[in-house]
């Protein structure tokens, strides 16, 4: 079982927990206690879970959060979604070879009353949003109940291995992610006037004002005053030739199990999508001694930041932009990918396509908000407000801000002579909130002498970290004192803390003071699983990932004040000092194209468009042909959307078929949602779950 477990990690904790037993098809294993099942089963080299009653195709994982059943297993005897089951000491999984047996019913079935439960403010979502608007709620003494569907709050934070953007006092940059989302959480936990349901999922919110919740599997009914919907966002999807196979997933799912569970589920990894989500899930990858095949954007340029870009590129992945998937390829699981270069008009230029090995699609191709709770809160007449993702998308720094702003508002309308949200608060979230500005130049120091940082900031984004750290003053914001480029001008006294909490890793440290022909140059590391010692030979890169010659490591450590960032020490010519960034970590051959053909039988209507009901784009593009327009019709003769994700990846994938088929938005009638967003035994409903 130790073959797909980490047990190497530069940030995380790999201690050992305790293990258990259990069965898979008749077969002992060994897992985590408590541990998800699809993770134990990862963790044994298990990726397909069953097969589609439909067409046999391979099932596994997908979203890892709950929201789809592609995971689908039998556990002790019931139907379960193996990303949300722990395993248990002997419990019996089984595959889900096409539509599974129920178990048999209670002849007797009990019926008992429901607890109803009232509170001043119902929290979905225990992230970051969440958690910020929680603390307010606290300060102010009102009451409420929070609900995450999760054993840990902090929802994605606690995935986040990287040192966070923005500033210092708004959004704790120059912190790790996962050390952000437990401080908040320990806040919340401590709450007096805040009830926090974990294991609990939000199931509707009903024209009667009341929430539907199950609470540790028990139904509970919740009338709140106010909503406030912080339940995040989901992934969007892609339709192309093998979308449905085994090892096509998403970037969240693919950090759950590294970053969360410590489970290495795959070999060699490919990216699809630019922005800073496919980014980092590259750098957790390589963190996780995974190698990042590549990663290709559609744009010309990639969305997210370009120090996150950059990092990649340094550490040897290769990323080509202007080129999108034109297909995965392998009969059940992945075994490669086709990319091809784009035009203006996003149409595939013959003769670029280029494919290589992997094992693992990992798709990232942008958000949508989990606004469903603040449509239906708005339906039943109930107060409702939105933060984070599930108001707008953004990075998480602004989501915890643009919590606390939400929070205070939800406090007003309590408390109305409250203290009232300054207007420099919605200037900064605005600006944590803003696009990353154009790319640049960096203006050349022409030092050499003494010790000093070199600042490789390209572009300008939320983030001002070294400049609260320098303990002299000597780096300023250029511009915004948020958002504008850092510049060093004045003394420095060598104490690397600004190398140290910069999260890009953009910061070197070049020291002339013994020798002013070869002087030595300090280089932030983080992925020291993969060892770099005394005397190695590393290959240097400058800022754009370009060779800058190979030359002996003085030494590698990580500093009191680094937080385990490793700074480690390199004696170079002048000539390159201010140039060296990193050095890679990456073999060439790792991305290196297959030589032979892959055959490209792409016909464009058989990707999948429902993953749950194996509904293809041909198959909806022919009724839209047809003129209907109306996604309810469309479900009833298809039944595309009719699955127990209740449309929420397909739902995405029928819009771009519209678009493509030059439907106007107002022309579209969209269905009727059902009135759960997540499925539930029908027993739960008679007696609680008791």
């Amino acid at each position: 079982m130790t073959k797909n477990r980490i047990n190497a990690h530069p940030i995380l904790d790999v201690s050992k927990k305790k293990r258990v037993s259990f069965y898979w098809n008749k077969s002992k294993l060994i897992a985590k206690k408590d541990e998800m099942i699809s993770s134990a089963l990862f963790a044994n080299n298990i990726k397909i879970f069953g097969h589609h009653h439909k067409d046999g195709s391979a099932q596994g994982i997908f979203c890892a959060n709950g929201q789809c059943a592609k995971c689908s297993v039998i556990a002790n005897g019931v139907p379960v979604k193996a990303c949300m089951t722990g395993i248990k000491e002997n419990m019996i999984v089984k595959s889900v070879e096409g539509l599974p047996k129920l178990p048999d019913g209670d002849k007797n079935p009990k019926v008992s009353s429901i607890e109803h439960i009232s509170t001043d403010v119902l929290i979905i979502g225990g992230g970051p949003a969440g958690l910020s608007a929680c603390i307010q709620l606290e300060d102010h003494q009102i009451n409420a109940i929070m609900v995450d569907d999760k054993d840990e709050l902090g929802g994605k934070l606690v995935l986040q291995t990287h040192k966070f953007f923005g500033s210092q006092e708004d959004s704790h940059a120059g912190m790790r992610g996962m050390d952000i989302g437990r401080m908040l959480a320990q806040k919340v936990e401590e709450a007096s006037h805040i009830d926090v349901w974990k294991n609990s999922t939000a199931l509707y919110v009903f024209d009667d004002k009341k929430v539907g919740i199950l609470k540790h599997g028990v139904y509970k009914i919740v009338t709140p005053k106010v909503i406030l919907n912080a339940a995040g966002a989901r992934e969007k999807f892609l339709t192309f030739k093998g979308n449905s196979l085994s090892g096509v997933y998403g970037a969240g799912a693919f950090q759950t199990l590294v970053n969360r569970d410590l489970v290495k589920p795959t070999e060699k990894l490919f990216i699809i999508g630019g922005g800073n989500v496919g980014i980092i899930a590259g750098y957790h990858a390589l963190q996780a001694g995974i190698k990042v095949v590549g990663l290709c954007e559609a744009l010309p340029k990639c969305g997210g930041y370009k120090v996150h870009e950059d990092k990649l590129k340094r550490l040897g992945v290769p990323i080509y932009t202007s080129h999108s998937i034109v297909c995965a390829n392998g009969k059940e699981s992945v075994s490669s990918v086709t990319i091809a270069q784009i035009d203006k008009n996003f149409q595939i230029i013959e003769g670029t396509h280029k494919s290589f090995e992997c094992d693992t699609i990992l798709i990232a191709v942008g958000l949508e908000s989990v606004s469903e709770f603040t449509d239906e809160a708005k339906s039943a007449g109930i107060k409702v407000f939105a933060a984070g993702d599930a108001s707008e998308i953004a990075e998480a720094s602004s989501a915890m801000f643009n919590g606390k702003i939400t929070g205070l508002k939800v406090v007003q309308y309590f408390k109305p002579d409250a203290k009232q949200i300054p207007d420099t608060w919605y200037k900064k979230a605005a600006i944590l909130k803003s696009h990353p500005g154009p790319v640049q130049e960096i203006e050349a120091l022409s030092q050499e002498e003494g010790i000093f940082p070199v600042i490789h900031c390209k572009q300008e984004i939320p983030c001002n970290p070294c400049s609260t750290v320098c303990q002299e003053g000597s780096i300023q914001m250029i511009g915004d004192p948020i958002k504008g480029r850092p510049k060093f001008d004045g003394k420095c006294k060598g104490c690397m803390k600004c190398l140290a909490i910069c999260p890009g890793l953009a910061i070197t440290l070049v020291d002339y003071r013994k020798d002013k022909d070869t002087p030595i140059v300090f280089l932030p590391y983080e992925i020291s699983n993969i060892e770099v010692k005394k005397g190695d030979k590393i290959s240097l890169v400058n800022i754009d990932g370009n060779p800058l010659g190979t030359y002996p490591v003085l030494g590698a450590r990580a500093t009191k004040d680094s937080n385990q960032t490793q700074i480690v020490r390199v004696k170079v010519p002048k000539d390159i000092a201010k140039k060296v960034v990193a050095f890679t970590i990456q073999r060439e051959k790792t991305s290196q194209k297959l030589t032979h053909k892959i055959p490209l039988d792409h016909i464009q209507d058989d990707e999948v468009v429902c993953l749950c009901e194996r509904v293809t784009a041909g198959e909806i593009r022919k009724l839209v042909k047809k003129g209907i327009t109306d996604i309810n019709q469309i479900k009833a003769i298809s039944r595309a959307g009719m699955g127990p994700c209740g449309q929420k990846t397909c739902g995405n994938l029928l819009g771009q078929i519209f678009r493509a088929e030059k439907i106007a938005r107002e022309d579209i009638t969209n269905n009727v949602r059902r009135p759960l967003f997540v499925e539930v035994p029908l027993g739960k409903f008679a007696n609680g779950g008791k």
